[in-house]
């Protein structure tokens, strides 16, 4: 097949940069289960009248369909664009057997036909923690779920990814604090106050009197509550120094509060209540999150979610649920940066290349990579009987630190090639060091 053209927002790794995802993808699988979250694997597509929300299509969706299908299916699908719609078909149609409050971690693919741009892409990988109940979800997941998510990051700091902030807020606050103060079109009004960094305030007062109605003094209002940041449960404070009052302002603060208490212990500094923050989705009812690295918050938001009472429901039950994702292939694209430090120490698994002598005796080479692989080193045997100046440079084009030779002076011997030092080696205890043993991710 010839070259083809590369298809913009599909990225493909090399060896190395797979090395350094892979890195990623199992730091953030492990940490996922050291909180108790079962690992699932949705499959790629669902229907699009699942995809689609009340018939309205606000995602790119990629549609799929079978090349010789001749128009006869009657139920469309698409890819799936995230792993909530997902896992909300998975809860309904499994819900009979699975144990609640069940939680569940993905780290998969995700397709949207947007436009590429830095950081963002058609086909990614998202990182998705979520907690689902039945009936009644505790608000102390609330508090985990972020947690969780500041322990994946710290995890990852070896890998070059900077310290995060997680800034929260909780609908019920923004809904009881519009409603207190007379405003009934709620929806405008997360809107609006979403935008609140992106226009500044005084556009977004404008917004407010045109897409709310608020009058100036509701406008004032909003703003005074938007500009309220802290990492502190105080922060209630200046929020009821407003004067405002409604039982749904009074439950989101009880909830950030709680969530800061909690923070100030396991994360201190790392969430941060910002009560500008909305969230564009409207299935969220409670806690929403939005997660910047520091040092760099123009990339925007590397970790999101929040609280949905309503995403999944099997005939009367109701099944609400809490959870974050995490851009994984955004991350990347930090990491892989211009100015990155962080590199893979090679791109094959291979610890050692096993010489062959003349192919006649290729069995013997396959032999003691048969045996090293029964002790989990991993290697690969010359694929063919060049000189061994030829066979060296094979290892080193693929950066495999040790080269194996069956008939050495001394019988087997392996040879650094790095330093050129060549010893003896017998297969059934030779192990390289553990450095050396599998690729690594590290700072140059």
């Amino acid at each position: 097949m010839a070259k083809s053209a590369r298809l913009s927002g599909f990225p493909e790794r090399l060896p190395a940069e797979r090395v350094i995802e892979k890195t990623i993808i199992d730091t953030l699988e492990h940490t996922f289960a050291l909180h108790g979250f079962s690992a699932l694997n949705h499959r790629a597509v669902e229907p699009i009248s699942q995809l689609a929300k009340d018939g309205e299509i606000d995602k790119e969706i990629f549609a799929v369909s079978r090349l010789h299908s001749e128009g006869t299916e009657r139920n469309p699908l698409g890819l799936h664009f995230d792993l909530t719609v997902p896992l909300a078909r998975y809860i309904a149609d499994n819900a009979n057997e699975l144990s609640f409050p069940f939680k569940a971690a993905r780290v998969q693919p995700v397709w949207r036909g947007e436009r590429p741009q830095a950081g963002r892409y058609r086909e990614f990988i998202q990182a998705d923690i979520d907690v689902i109940a039945d009936g009644d979800l505790p608000g102390h997941f609330e508090v985990e779920i972020p947690l969780a998510v500041a322990d994946a990051f710290s995890r990852l700091a070896p890998l070059g990814v900077p310290g995060i902030k997680i800034v929260v807020n909780d609908r019920r606050l923004l809904e009881g604090f519009a409603r207190g103060i007379g405003l009934t079109n709620i929806q405008a009004v997360l809107r609006c106050l979403d935008k609140y960094d992106k226009i500044g305030p005084a556009e977004v007062a404008k917004l407010l009197a045109a897409e709310a109605d608020a009058d100036e003094e509701q406008q004032r209002l909003c703003l005074e509550l938007a500009a309220i940041e802290s990492d502190s449960p105080d922060f209630a404070d200046e929020v009821r120094a407003l004067g405002v009052d409604h039982p749904l302002l009074e439950a989101g603060l009880e909830s950030l509060t709680t969530l800061l208490r909690a923070a100030a212990v396991r994360a201190p500094g790392v969430v941060v209540a910002q009560l500008k923050i909305a969230r564009g989705l409207d299935y969220y009812t409670g806690a929403v999150y939005e997660t910047q690295l520091i040092g760099h918050e123009e990339l925007g938001s590397v970790s999101s979610g929040g609280r949905y009472d309503s995403l999944v429901t099997v005939g009367k039950k109701n099944y609400p649920g809490v959870g974050m994702s995490i851009g994984v292939s955004r991350l990347m694209a930090f990491i892989l940066g211009e100015t990155s430090e962080i590199r893979a120490t090679r791109g094959t698994p291979s610890a050692v290349v096993i010489a062959v002598t003349e192919e006649a005796r290729r069995a013997d080479a396959d032999a003691v990579a048969a045996t090293l692989r029964s002790r989990d080193i991993p290697c690969e045997v010359s694929p063919n009987a060049a000189k061994f100046g030829k066979q060296i440079r094979y290892a080193e084009r693929r950066d495999i630190p040790f080269v194996w030779f069956t008939d050495g002076e001394s019988g087997h011997e392996v040879k650094d090639i790095r330093s050129g030092e060549q010893t003896t080696a017998d297969p059934d205890t030779w192990t390289p060091a553990e450095d050396d043993l599998w690729p690594r991710v590290y700072r140059s």
